[in-house]
């Protein structure tokens, strides 16, 4: 049986996982998904007779480090399943000194759970799976790949706060995410239009967490998420711009722990708080509440908004790339965007925009300036990334 690469991606609530050949470009051959963790898990394993397949029924509120480790054994026991030789995991943030992709040394993983603070919803299940692996197979290679590395070759003028020395020596800077997909949307913007990927692009990943990029050249030179991934836009359940002067308002005047900040901004916010109903964007395209309609309207508005901020940045847009769950499959936020950004020479075309799926289709008129819907694959980067780094 040919070795195998196992691919793990830990959010906030899930834990995603694919076994793929161990080469580079392999299409894994098996995934599973565990959502609800914390909560109620639940296991969603393809194929649903393939390596992942077993019966799932863990106690409620466990934790990543669990569900990993329940299933590396069910993984371990089959005789018919490839066993892993390397193992990469997406890291969401890599601070200031992890700015590659890298295997993980005990070095790495402390500096790992350093910086862990500035992504508290995704750092430590990163962690917690990374043990949880090592744990089941001593001494088996593991790769992080960092959603912040693609981002850090900015521009100081980009990542800098206007604070003392003193705080901007912590580590306190803008870092921006998302950078798996953005990566995977850089190196694929020949197959959009001839030069493209030595232009000047913006990419714009909408999903449960929403982000643009500049890229120039395929080169990230700006970045709507800041020092966390609570910056920028609005999201499925965070506010994206918020005044500093919030939070000591929230504390002092209405009286709320840090911990209670912590939730409104990471899980209340964002759509799900401004429409008080969710924050999927299909269940708000079919509500008719006002407020489903307003939480629609301002998330294509800041979208808009920081199109032209990120336009400035790069002196100029030649094309414009929806991503992402909601960039790839709502073609009403794609049109309320476009619409805003006609004045940057954007014309949308609402035949192509409605049959348009994840594949690189055009979706403005002919003789405006082009955008494109094209799915992102941080699976296929991860996966090279881990091969090259393990096996290199």
């Amino acid at each position: 049986m040919q070795p195998a690469i196992l691919l793990v991606n830990a959010g906030s609530s899930s834990l995603k996982l694919a076994l793929a050949p161990a080469h580079t470009g392999a299409t894994p051959t098996a995934r599973a998904t565990v959502d609800g963790i914390g909560a109620h898990p639940r296991l969603d394993a393809k194929p649903v007779d393939g390596p992942f397949a077993a019966p799932f029924d863990p106690d409620d509120g466990i934790d990543h480090g669990a569900v990993i480790a329940w299933l590396m054994r069910t993984l371990a026991r089959r005789d018919d399943a490839a066993q892993p030789v390397a193992v990469g995991h997406r890291v969401v943030h890599g601070g200031p000194n992890l700015v590659r992709h890298a295997r993980l040394t005990d070095a790495v993983i402390a500096e790992i759970a350093r910086v862990a603070p500035l992504a508290r919803s995704h750092n430590p299940h990163s962690l917690a799976a990374i043990r949880a692996v090592a744990a089941a197979w001593p001494g088996i290679v593991q790769v992080a790949c960092f959603d912040t590395a693609f981002h850090a070759g900015q521009d100081p003028l980009a990542t800098t706060f206007a604070l003392p020395a003193a705080v901007r020596a912590a580590g306190v800077r803008r870092y921006g995410f998302h950078g798996l997909s953005y990566q995977s949307i850089a190196e694929r913007l020949d197959t959009l239009a001839p030069g493209l990927g030595t232009g000047r692009v913006i990419v714009a990943h909408l999903g449960n967490g929403a982000s643009l990029c500049a890229l120039d050249a395929g080169r990230s030179v700006a970045t709507t998420m800041g020092f966390t991934p609570l910056d920028g836009l609005v999201m499925g359940t965070r506010p994206g711009l918020l005044d500093p002067g919030v939070v000591p308002f929230l504390m002092a005047e209405l009286g709320m722990t840090a911990d209670a900040v912590d939730a409104l901004l990471y899980r209340d916010s964002g759509l799900k708080g401004l429409s008080g109903l969710s924050h999927d964007m299909r269940r708000l395209e079919e509500s008719p509440t006002e407020e489903a309609r307003f939480a629609r309207a301002l998330f294509a508005y800041r979208i808009a908004r920081e199109t032209g901020s990120l336009a400035a940045a790069l002196g100029g847009v030649d094309a414009l790339v929806f991503t992402g769950g909601i960039g790839e499959n709502s073609a009403a936020t794609r049109a309320a965007v476009l619409e805003r950004c006609g004045w940057l020479g954007f014309a949308l075309d609402a035949d192509a925009n409605h049959r348009a799926g994840p594949d690189g289709r055009r979706i403005t008129a002919a003789g405006s300036r082009p955008a494109f819907v094209l799915a992102s694959d941080e699976e296929r980067i991860l996966a090279r990334e881990t091969v090259t780094l393990a096996m290199g």
